[in-house]
């Protein structure tokens, strides 16, 4: 199976499935919704959740208000009955949690859904499925485009690049920061979601300002207004640059061509900067 031009080994597709149809998952709901709908919550603060429950169920963009979370096994899940899940699944849409299927996005794939909205179960998730889930209209890898010529300059300075190039992380966390360092020879980085504090370190001691796009080694680096770092890139040189877009399970390590990359990681407000390595 591959997706988005990535090859998915069998033990992570086992991985987004446990994710995307977990025995036990969260619902954020405010308090009124959770006394109407008589269903046991906690203050959202105290719902510890894992990176791969905060990520799948995209927490970051949840409404301010829905500051309870019901945890829900699929037994409480099946109890509740369909009234009280449209209920719950027309919450969770009001509130923007992520993981609440629209059925016509997947209806040629999955004909006879019942709902509108639905919670994804194993059997659902067939590798067609996956495939449309994880990819979600992301550009695709274009690693097998790059000339050897390309690469093996490329070594020179981004000694793992080609290694990391066009592979899923294992888990949550690994971000656009870890893969540029891992890229460039640190050991493990790419495993990590790094903070900007050691990315910057890193900035300072292997890199100077200025670059050239089309040579490699080139970092791209998006500031907010206020300085921050928001997400970098590096460049493999006769066009084509290397980034991972988020710290999500679902963001692989690509290679884009420079200009495509460039149009993936603008937004308003961010200026972008270069650095070369050294």
């Amino acid at each position: 199976m591959r997706v988005l031009n990535v090859p998915v080994p069998d033990g992570l597709k086992a991985s987004w499935r446990g994710w995307l149809a977990p025995p036990r998952q969260p619902f954020f709901l405010t308090a009124r919704e959770a006394a109407s709908l008589a269903l046991p919550t906690l203050p959202r603060g105290e719902a510890h959740l894992t990176p791969e429950e905060r990520d799948t169920n995209a927490v970051w963009g949840i409404a301010g208000e829905a500051d309870r979370v019901g945890w829900l096994t699929t037994a409480d899940w099946s109890a509740l009955g369909p009234r009280l899940q449209g209920d719950v699944l027309r919450a969770q849409e009001r509130h923007r949690r992520g993981n609440v299927p629209r059925r016509c996005d997947f209806a040629d794939l999955l004909p006879g859904l019942p709902e509108a909205r639905f919670l994804w179960t194993p059997e659902l998730l067939t590798d067609a499925v996956l495939t449309r889930v994880v990819a979600n209209g992301g550009p695709a890898c274009q690693k097998s485009q790059v000339p050897r010529s390309v690469w093996a300059a490329a070594a020179t300075i981004l000694p793992r690049i080609r290694e990391l190039a066009g592979t899923f992380a294992l888990h949550s966390g690994a971000n656009c920061f870890g893969a540029v360092m891992g890229a460039a020879g640190v050991a493990g980085a790419e495993h990590q979601w790094m903070q900007r504090a050691p990315f910057e370190t890193f900035l300072t001691g292997r890199t100077r300002p200025g670059g050239n796009d089309a040579k490699p080694g080139t970092v791209l680096l998006w500031r907010s207004a206020d300085g921050l770092v928001q997400h970098a890139a590096v460049t493999l040189g006769a066009g084509w640059a290397f980034h991972k877009a988020s710290q999500v399970w679902t963001s692989p390590r690509v290679v884009l061509s420079v200009d495509a990359l460039k149009r993936t990681a603008r937004e308003r407000g961010r200026r972008l900067e270069r650095h070369h390595l050294i």
